[in-house]
Parts: C-alpha cells; sequence; structure tokens
C-alpha cells in the first residue's frame, strides 16, 4: 500500500515548453492518500491518462516529483513501483486459460505453486470468474475480458495501487453499473489505494470517495461528489458535473445594480456587496452561477422574479426540463414533477442561498472576498 504524492508536478511534450499552453500538465501538488478511492475525473485532452501514466511509471515527469510514502520514483520503471495498471482495452493473453492468466503475475514473480491456486480462486470468486477458469480468454466477453485484466492486478499482495484507465469504455452499458459496484467492493475488501480515471461523472461518482477534477491540465477541484455538485470551486466543475450543469451569467455593477446586459438582478446585499467588491477591483470576468434545480418558475411576477422567454419544456418523467432565454442567452430549469403548465412567458427566481459568485472562474465566498 501507499501514498503517492506529486510534488511540483508538471509535464510537457514540447523539448522547450514557452508557457502554460504547452503543457499538458501544469505544475501541481496533490496527494493520493493510502487505501482511498479515487477518480480523475475531466474531458478528453484535460491531462487525465498523462497524469495516470506519471504516476505508473510509464512516463518520467518533465518537472517536479513522484513520491510513494515519501521517497521519489521518478526514474523508477513500474514494475518497481509495484503498481497494476489497466487499461481501456483489456490486456490478457488469449491463448491462456483464464486461470492461468491470472495466475501469471504471481508465476512471473517465482511465487510457489502452493500459493498461486488459493490466490487464483479467490480472486476468481470475488469477480465472478470461477466457472470461466478452465476457458481460453480468447473466448471470453469483453466485460469478462475486462475483469480478468482487472484480477490480474488484484492476484498480487506487493501492489501498492491499481490504477484504471477508462476501464469500461468498452463494457456494454448495461453491465456497467454491475462493475462499478464491483470495482467498490473490491477496494473495501482489499484497502488498496485505487485511482480511476474516467470522462463519465456516473462513473466516478459510484466508485470514488473523492474526485479530482481536471481542466486544462490542472485539478481544479478535489472533493465529493456532494461537494463538487453543490459548491462548485471552478466554473467548469460547475458546468461539467450535474445533468444540465451550471447556468451562469457574467455581470458587471452598474448604477448601484448587479447587471445581466440590460436586466438588473434582485440578489441579496450581501452577494451586490461582493459582486462590487470584485468590480472595484478591477476583475472584468465577473460570473454568478445558479444549478437548474435552484430556478423557481412561476407563471405570474414573484417577489424578486425576472421576467423571462420559455423555448422548450421536457418531460423526463419524474421532473422537467425548462429551456428558456434571459437576456439572449439560453438557461436550463428543473420542474418538480406536478409543476402548473408553463407558457411562453414566464417569471424566474434565483434562489439566493444557491447562487454562486466567480472571479477570474474560480469560486469566491460572498463576504469573504
Amino acid at each position: 500500500m501507499a501514498e503517492i504524492t506529486l510534488k511540483g508536478l508538471a509535464h510537457s511534450y514540447e523539448k522547450t515548453p514557452k508557457g502554460a499552453a504547452d503543457y499538458a500538465i501544469r505544475q501541481m501538488d496533490h496527494v493520493w492518500h493510502q487505501g482511498g478511492a479515487y477518480a480523475l475525473l475531466g474531458p478528453s485532452g484535460c491531462g487525465k491518462s498523462t497524469l495516470l501514466n506519471i504516476i505508473s511509471g510509464l512516463l518520467e515527469p518533465s518537472e517536479g516529483d513522484v513520491l510513494f510514502d515519501g521517497h521519489r520514483v521518478n526514474e523508477l520503471p513500474p514494475e518497481e513501483r509495484n503498481i497494476a495498471q489497466v487499461f481501456q482495452f483489456p490486456v490478457i493473453y488469449d491463448t491462456m486459460t483464464v486461470f492461468d492468466n491470472l495466475a501469471f503475475p504471481l508465476r512471473n514473480m517465482n511465487t510457489p505453486e502452493y500459493r498461486v491456486k488459493p490466490k487464483v480462486l479467490e480472486v476468481a470468486d470475488i469477480l465472478e470468474l470461477t466457472p470461466l477458469l478452465d476457458r481460453k480468454a480468447k473466448n471470453l466477453t469483453a466485460d469478462e475480458k475486462q475483469k480478468v485484466s482487472m484480477g490480474r492486478g488484484l492476484v498480487r499482495d506487493d501492489v501498492t495501487a491499481i490504477l484504471f484507465d477508462e476501464p469500461l469504455t468498452v463494457i456494454d452499458p448495461q453491465l456497467k453499473w454491475k462493475l462499478r459496484r464491483k470495482l467498490k467492493e473490491i477496494h473495501e475488501r482489499f484497502n488498496i489505494t485505487m485511482i480511476y480515471v474516467t470522462h463519465d461523472q456516473l462513473e466516478a461518482s459510484t466508485f470514488a470517495d473523492k474526485i479530482a477534477v481536471m481542466y486544462e491540465g490542472q485539478v481544479v477541484q478535489f472533493g465529493t461528489p456532494r461537494e463538487l455538485f453543490e459548491r462548485p470551486a471552478h466554473t467548469f466543475v460547475g458546468y461539467f458535473i450535474g445533468s444540465p450543469g451550471m447556468n451562469f451569467m457574467a455581470v458587471e455593477y452598474r448604477d448601484g445594480q448587479v447587471m445581466f446586459g440590460t436586466q438588473p438582478l434582485p440578489i441579496s446585499e450581501q452577494m451586490k456587496h461582493a459582486v462590487t467588491s470584485a468590480a472595484n477591483a478591477s476583475s472584468s470576468n465577473i460570473k454568478l452561477g445558479i444549478r437548474p434545480e435552484f430556478i423557481a418558475i412561476a407563471t405570474s411576477p414573484t417577489a424578486n422574479s425576472v421576467p423571462i422567454s420559455v423555448t422548450s419544456v421536457q418531460d423526463l418523467g419524474t421532473y422537467s426540463l425548462l429551456t428558456f432565454k434571459l437576456n439572449e442567452q439560453t438557461f436550463k430549469a428543473r420542474l418538480p414533477e406536478g409543476h402548473q403548465p408553463v407558457g411562453e412567458t414566464a417569471f424566474a427566481h434565483f434562489d439566493d442561498a444557491h447562487l454562486a459568485l466567480y472571479i477570474d472562474e474560480y469560486l469566491v465566498e460572498a463576504g469573504n472576498e
């Protein structure tokens, strides 16, 4: 088992990087605590796989250090880091049986045969592979092959961490949920540090206790699924987490009002003061964010509401998703089941308790600016 620390880590594929845009991983400090179940979440190209390959030893970082339990491992190859990595496409030997595939890592370490069989049987039982042990791997389905690939990492007692690089991409959607739950059970049983790379927020939330959200080569927020949803620390987190994501309004302070274009916004004095302070600090990038769940829609004016133009209402069974325009910008609001019908014109109220202020894309707590 290991605590993995990234210290001043950065990586560029360019020989002489000239600026931040040339870095796949921008300088970061981060700690993956021993025994934790973590997800590395972000869109394609944000640096997730690069970071995972640096941790595993497949790639040496341009700058900074990778520490395992406080020991620098930058130059150590993967086999000396005792890391198991499960890739997007299963890495197994098709001509071997499932048993021999699972046994291979142990035999490669010259483990006595009397210890090989009990360990293989234990892992096969956990992954529900026991009925397949005598079958050639080439005859397995995609999800069965991926379970064998996972088992090859679990079978070793000396593994310090298991890294998963989008392991369920090729799996049938109906089986993904089952395998995610199986990974969670495995983590709870073995207490191994696990880092799971994915672009799917549902996968990340199902598997991980904490999620590191990556954007443009940086971890912009590290927290529980609930923290990422309720208090996104960066506008990208607000946009990326949730279905649909957070709504944002670029605002400015003008004539004693917080203005969204030509629309004055009825917000609390505390939030108004925070926006004023940001504007006085010469920041031109000030945004208010609110999730669709916290926008109340009414058919007639209410206290502190603003008029909106309704574009569409999509009935999704337990709730409806309303799309509307305010100041020519499109927003989403989530209506509870049984909400009264809404016409082309309606009124929106933004719940002030759930309104968040972002300056230069990062969250600012109103009153602490």
